[in-house]
C-alpha cells in the first residue's frame, strides 16, 4: 500500500498544476517593522512537507524602502495576503499601519505601496480585477483602490470611502450605535462572485452589505449585533450562499447569507441569514475559513480549541470537528487557511507563542507552540482531513521566539514564471 501511495503522489506531482504557498510571518525584521513572506513549492510540500525549504522575502528590505519613498512611512506587521484572479500580483495588507502593498508575484518585485490611513486589516481584490476593497480597521473606514494590473496602476479612490462612524443607514439610523453596532471597525470584507456586493464584518457585531460601485460606496443591507455577532473574519461563497463567521474567545458562529434580495429599502436584518451553528466554550474562536473543491464543505479554523469545524454545504450541518492536536503539534493554534488547486491539501497558518494580533491575554486564544505552516490531507472530498505535516517558521530575537504566521495564500504558477 505504501508503494502504491507513493506512486500516486508521483503521478499527481507530474500532472497537477504547479503552485506555491505564501505564508506571512508578522514579526518584525527591522526596528520599525518589516515582516517576512515564506514561499513554498507546492510539490515539495506534497512530497516532503516537514523538510520543505522556502524562498524567503524580507519585507523590511525593498518593500519597506518602496513604502517609505511613496508614503513617507514604513509598513509594519504584514497580516493578510490575496492574489488577483490572474495570479500575477500579490496584495499584502499591514495591520499595524495603513499600508497596502502590491507586488509582482512572479518576480517578487514590490510595485506600489498605498497608505490608506490608520490600519489596513485586509485588502480584498474584486473578481473583475478593477478594484480592491480595504478594511481600514482602526480608522473605521471601508475604502477602495482602483486597480489595473496590466499597467501596474493602483490608485486610492478617496471619493468611494464609506465612513462607518459618521454614515447613516438607508433606514435612517446611525451606522455605529451602542444598541445596534457598538464598534464599527471593519474586519474582513468579502466580495461576492458578481462584484456587486461586499459583506463587511464588524468588530462589535452587526454586518453591512455594501454596493462597491457608487461613490461613496452604498449600504444595501444592514444587520445588528443580535443577528450577527462580533469579530467575524471568515467568509466564503458556495452554492449561491455567502458563509460568514463570527467569534472570539469562547464563541463561534457560522451564518449563511443569500446572494440576492438586497436593497436600500429593506428593513434591518433583511434578507435574513440562516444560523448554521453556534457553539461556545474552550473549542471556540473561529477565524480562518475555506470552501473545499466542488463547493461541498466549509472548513472553519478554531484557534483556541485547535480544531477545524466542517460543515456540509448542501445540508448546512456540522459533520466533523477535527482536532489538530497530535504528534505533529500539541498546540497548533490554526488560523488562516488556503486550499491547493486540486483540493487534496489544505494549508493553515500555525500561530506562535507570542501572537501579535487577535490574542486576548485572559484566554491566550491565539497562542500556539509550533509557529509554521500546517499541511492537512483532505479526505472524502472534504468531509474529513488528516493533519500530517508542518513546516517550522522561526524568528528568535534575544533568545525569544517571536515568529507569528498569519496570512496564507495559494498561487498557481504559469509556465512563463
Amino acid at each position: 500500500m505504501k508503494i502504491l501511495y507513493v506512486l500516486l503522489i508521483v503521478i499527481y506531482v507530474i500532472f497537477a498544476k504547479d503552485y506555491e504557498v505564501w505564508v506571512m510571518d508578522q514579526s518584525d525584521t527591522t526596528t520599525d517593522g518589516g515582516g517576512t513572506v515564506y514561499i513554498y513549492d507546492g510539490a515539495e510540500l506534497l512530497l516532503n512537507a516537514n523538510q520543505a525549504v522556502p524562498e524567503v522575502l524580507d519585507l523590511g528590505g525593498s518593500a519597506r524602502n518602496l513604502c517609505l519613498n511613496q508614503t513617507g512611512s514604513a509598513p509594519k506587521r504584514p497580516h493578510m495576503i490575496f492574489f488577483n484572479v490572474a495570479q500575477t500580483h500579490a496584495i499584502i495588507s499591514f495591520v499595524t499601519t495603513g499600508h497596502v502593498l502590491f507586488m509582482d508575484a512572479a518576480t517578487r518585485t514590490p510595485l506600489n505601496c498605498i497608505d490608506v490611513g490608520v490600519q489596513a486589516h485586509a485588502a480584498v481584490p474584486s473578481h473583475d480585477e478593477s478594484f480592491v476593497v480595504v478594511a481600514n480597521q482602526a480608522g473605521k473606514l471601508l475604502q477602495k483602490i482602483i486597480t489595473n494590473y496590466a499597467i501596474n496602476s493602483f490608485v486610492l479612490d478617496a471619493s468611494a470611502t464609506l465612513n462607518l462612524v459618521t454614515c447613516v443607514t438607508p433606514n435612517g439610523v446611525p451606522c455605529e450605535s451602542e444598541s445596534l453596532r457598538p464598534n464599527n471597525q471593519p474586519i474582513c470584507p468579502a466580495i461576492d462572485s458578481t462584484d456587486s456586493k461586499v459583506f463587511v464584518t464588524l468588530a462589535g457585531g452587526g454586518l453591512f452589505v455594501v454596493d462597491p460601485h457608487p461613490s461613496p460606496m452604498q449600504i444595501i443591507g444592514e444587520y445588528d449585533n443580535t443577528t450577527v455577532h462580533a469579530n467575524g473574519c471568515g467568509a466564503s461563497e458556495a452554492q449561491g450562499r455567502m458563509y460568514i463567521n463570527s467569534g472570539g474567545p469562547l464563541e463561534s458562529d457560522l451564518y449563511s447569507f443569500p446572494l440576492t434580495g438586497y436593497a436600500p429599502t429593506n428593513p434591518v436584518n433583511v434578507p435574513s441569514p440562516r444560523l448554521v451553528f453556534t457553539h461556545d466554550g474552550s473549542i471556540s474562536d473561529s477565524h480562518g475559513m475555506l470552501i473545499t473543491k466542488y463547493e461541498r464543505f466549509v472548513w472553519i479554523a478554531e484557534r483556541f480549541g485547535n480544531t477545524i469545524t466542517i460543515v456540509n454545504v448542501e445540508t448546512e450541518e456540522v459533520v466533523e470537528q477535527m482536532s489538530l492536536v497530535g504528534n505533529v503539534s500539541q498546540d497548533p493554534a490554526p488560523d488562516i487557511m488556503a486550499i491547493s488547486p486540486s483540493g487534496n491539501r489544505v494549508f493553515v497558518a500555525l500561530r506562535g507563542p507570542r501572537p501579535l494580533t487577535q490574542n486576548n491575554p485572559a484566554f491566550n486564544n491565539s497562542v500556539g507552540a509550533t509557529p509554521g505552516l500546517g499541511v492537512i490531507r483532505v479526505q472524502l472530498g472534504g468531509e474529513k482531513g488528516v493533519f500530517f505535516a508542518r513546516t517550522t517558521i522561526t524568528n528568535v530575537v534575544n533568545g525569544v521566539e517571536t515568529a507569528d504566521p498569519h496570512g496564507v495564500g495559494v498561487r498557481v504558477i504559469e509556465e512563463e514564471d
